[in-house]
């Protein structure tokens, strides 16, 4: 595990998959249906529990500079910025099962955020860095709170 920190937000469009973990893929592909220069983007996972313990997750990409999220019809989300714990997996396609290991582990750390979420950040074509933000108390207690 290991400490990371976005330096800013990241604002990004999302397409939600009905269906948790079984449409995750197909919210994926669609949303790279619809967008293009796909190699100029980062492209992540975001997700959480509702308030019926129901998994909610979205496939997701920044946009680019010339780009609004009503030009596609998609929704949006703001990735904030600060730190969080994260893991990163090398060739997760080998043992997509990974991905759910990672954030069991993490998300089992007192210091992350209970009212965050869980972040896929794909790098490439085959890796993954899993995060979690942190929360307040770890922030004030880090000094991290001051803006």
């Amino acid at each position: 595990m290991d400490s990371f920190t976005l330096t800013e937000d990241i604002d990004v469009v999302c397409v939600t998959a009905k269906n948790f973990p079984d449409d995750v893929e197909r919210a994926h592909i669609h949303l790279h249906v619809i967008l293009p220069e796909k190699e100029r983007r980062r492209f992540f996972g975001i997700s959480w529990k509702d308030q019926n313990g129901k998994i909610v997750y979205k496939a997701a990409a920044d946009l680019m500079p010339h780009e609004t999220a009503e030009k596609y019809g998609l929704e949006t989300f703001r990735i904030k910025k600060g730190p969080y714990n994260s893991f990163y997996i090398k060739d997760f396609m080998e043992d997509p099962e990974s991905i759910g290991r990672a954030f069991q582990l993490l998300i089992a750390q007192h210091e992350v955020d209970p009212d965050g979420y869980c972040l896929e950040w794909y790098i490439g074509d085959n890796d993954v860095k899993c995060m979690v933000p942190l929360g307040d108390k770890y922030k004030e207690f880090t000094g991290l709170n001051k803006e």
